[in-house]
């Protein structure tokens, strides 16, 4: 089977092509023409769409004059999954985060599964080892705290950019900018560290999965073992689309 997994996030749009499991291409980044020429290029035979930027119809009407098969608009509340979902409010539930936990689940069957994902927002997020998501938590990311210091105050210049993933991040800022880098980014860092060891407490052989664009800046610091899966959500993704058209 031919699929193609796409992504309409908040800053970017990524795809990713699979034959059978395997993961063959992926983008980030991308125009709708950039994908409707890779559609033409790669062919799937069916397709699923996911967005937290709003709703996918335009984008599934003009996929269905290029795919022979299914075009699954995914939506949290309706879409048959293969795990189970005890969140309380699925109908407000972000596709990427439980399409996250379904490409978890299936990377890791059998595991108490927390998914780091960095990116716009910071989503800590746990499936448990009955594949069931359990839900979790949503914080600004890095560029949103930067952002949202230099907009709520009245002098507070706005810091740019990420350092190097292995880059020292002084924990005294001796000026302005270093102050706020080091609020900002050791800050994120103590923040999710805290919340795994509180995972780990509850369920001791937690496994932690990361994701997300600034997932290198929190790999290089958070101190444990650590599953780097760049493509969880169109792993994910592609594990819905499957058991979608498997029944």
């Amino acid at each position: 089977m031919r699929t193609l997994s796409l992504d309409i996030g908040n800053t970017a749009v990524k795809y990713g092509y699979f034959e059978q499991d395997a993961l063959r291409e992926s983008a980030t980044g991308q125009t709708p023409a950039q994908v409707r020429a890779a559609v033409q290029r790669l062919r799937p035979e069916h397709v699923v769409l996911a967005s937290v930027a709003g709703p996918t119809a335009d984008w599934a009407a003009e996929l269905r004059a290029l795919v022979p098969g299914e075009i699954l608009e995914f939506v949290p509340a309706t879409t048959r999954l293969p795990i189970g979902n005890a969140y309380a409010t699925p109908h407000t539930l972000g596709a990427d985060r439980l399409a996250a936990a379904v490409g978890a689940a299936w990377l890791l069957p059998g595991r108490d599964v927390v998914i780091v994902d960095a990116g716009t927002a910071i989503k800590c997020d746990m499936v448990d080892a009955d594949g069931v998501f359990r839900g979790g938590s949503i914080a600004p990311g890095l560029t949103m705290r930067f952002q949202a210091l230099h907009t709520f105050t009245g002098r507070l210049p706005l810091v740019a950019g990420l350092p190097e993933a292995t880059a020292e991040i002084p924990l005294t800022g001796t000026d302005t900018q270093e102050a706020i880098r080091s609020g900002v980014l050791n800050g994120a860092v103590a923040e999710v560290a805290g919340l795994l060891a509180h995972y780990e407490a509850r369920f001791p052989h937690l496994a932690v999965v990361l994701a997300g664009g600034d997932a290198p800046f929190f790999r290089a610091r958070l101190k444990r073992p650590i599953f780097v899966v760049p493509e969880l959500v169109l792993i994910g993704l592609h594990r819905i689309l499957v058991h979608h058209v498997a029944t």
